[in-house]
């Protein structure tokens, strides 16, 4: 039977497990490529900086759910400029940093073109702030008409997951729309983690649209959404397929996911997917498979198929 280790020799062997897992770590030789940054001037995104940026910008639009407490008529105008001052710089810089990850230029710098198009990024971002105060609060008022358990808009601005979700990408996409780089991803992922809604920052959405508990949703990057739509639950509004090109990679940019026309109302655990057209009025159950479009004011029940089509008609 072998004597215990001293204390000694246990830290020593210890260390050297350190010592050797740090220099395989370190090793660039060893580490993946897409793992290692080395020489770039200017840091990755913080995500504790955008999480601060998000909940100013909360704020700002909805003052006195969020933020201050004390927010008033008298003061909110002193709340509202300080909250935006401070969301600006947030902004421009971590765009800044969305920016340089993307062009992958290491002569970009903090006086360089990125930081001065960050600024006007930012800047033309907080001015398109009203238009998207509207359109959660059309969010918001859906949600209210759209749900008995409601008992005013106020509580679905509080409470709802759908508007928390709604709210970063109504950011996001805005910002998306700019061009600015992975910080509007980064944006919609932090809604994702926190309220299972998978929102792409490139779908479009029109106004009052309603994620009826929401949790399990996903809405792909080209789908388009017209005005007074609902969702339930487990919806996947997603791709049936893509082309690849000669080396097999998914071709970027292309139209692939859904359009879903106005007033339109999808169940809890449908599919639609591929670029199809859910026609205006339409209703569609749940757990219905759909990879064709249906004509406007359809009623699609289990998505009995027929040689030309889709049974129409029915009530759900």
């Amino acid at each position: 039977m072998s004597e215990p280790e001293t204390p000694a020799a246990e830290g020593a062997r210890h260390d050297a497990v350190i010592h050797r897992v740090v220099a395989e770590l370190a090793h660039p030789q060893l580490m993946p490529h897409a793992c290692w940054r080395e020489g770039f001037p200017v840091p990755m995104p913080a995500l504790d900086a955008l999480a601060e940026a998000m909940g100013l910008l909360r704020a700002l639009l909805f003052p006195g759910y969020f933020g201050p407490s004390d927010v008033r008529a008298g003061n909110l105008s002193f709340h509202a400029g300080i909250m935006l001052d401070r969301a600006y710089a947030l902004l421009s810089e971590q765009i800044k940093r969305g920016l340089c990850f993307e062009c992958g230029e290491l002569s970009r710098s903090v006086g360089g073109a990125c930081a001065e198009r960050a600024q006007h990024l930012a800047a033309a971002f907080l001015e398109r702030r009203p238009a998207v105060r509207q359109l959660l609060m059309s969010d918001a008022q859906a949600a209210y008409e759209g749900d008995p358990a409601a008992r005013s808009p106020g509580e679905v601005i509080f409470c709802y997951p759908s508007l928390k979700a709604m709210t970063n990408h109504r950011v996001a996409h805005e910002l998306h729309r700019l061009g600015v780089g992975l910080i509007p991803r980064i944006i919609s992922e932090s809604a994702h983690s926190e309220t299972g809604i998978d929102i792409h920052p490139g779908a479009e959405i029109g106004e009052r649209f309603f994620m009826d508990h929401g949790t399990g949703i996903v809405i792909g990057e080209t789908c388009v959404i017209g005005r007074n739509v609902r969702l339930y639950q487990g919806v996947t509004l997603g791709a049936k397929s893509f082309p690849l090109d000669e080396n097999g990679r998914p071709i970027k940019g292309i139209a692939r996911h859904p359009i879903v026309e106005d007033d339109v109302i999808i169940y809890s655990g449908a599919t639609v997917l591929g670029r199809v057209t859910i026609g205006r009025g339409s209703v569609i159950g749940g757990n219905v498979w759909l990879t064709r479009g249906v004509p406007p004011r359809s009623r699609l029940l289990q998505g009995i198929p027929r040689e030309n089509g889709f049974e129409n008609g029915g009530g759900i």
